[in-house]
């Protein structure tokens, strides 16, 4: 198991940045993958940017060129750097653990809401 906790939400203005956090409970290095989600009100839940243990990302076509996922494995954490914020970028963003290798479990933090006003 791994538990999940975000932080780095907020309001901010169409045009500025945040930086979201995610600290797993256990070591990054050995989970396959973590990502951000989020979920607008209406709308189902879409993945935004995923990290692979081996370090290779993947973004989602409406984030690419403004977002930035990371990690730092000494900190156990994952972040993502959101510049150029949009207002349809408003949404409760969730950090998600993707754990195993034949069976694959996933595990997700609480969300952190982001609100961009225009």
């Amino acid at each position: 198991q791994v538990q999940l906790v975000e932080s780095g939400g907020g309001l901010v203005q169409a045009g500025g940045s945040l930086r979201l956090s995610c600290v797993a409970s256990r070591a990054i290095s050995s989970i396959a993958a973590m990502g951000w989600h989020r979920q607008a009100p209406g709308k189902q839940r879409e993945l935004v940017a995923v990290i692979t243990s081996g370090g290779n990302t993947n973004y989602a076509d409406s984030v690419k060129g403004r977002f930035t996922i990371s990690r730092d494995t000494a900190k156990n954490t994952v972040y993502l750097q959101m510049n150029s914020l949009k207002p349809e970028d408003t949404a409760v963003y969730y950090c998600k653990a993707r754990v195993g290798v034949a069976i694959l479990n996933d595990y997700w933090g609480q969300g952190t809401q982001v609100t961009v006003s225009s």
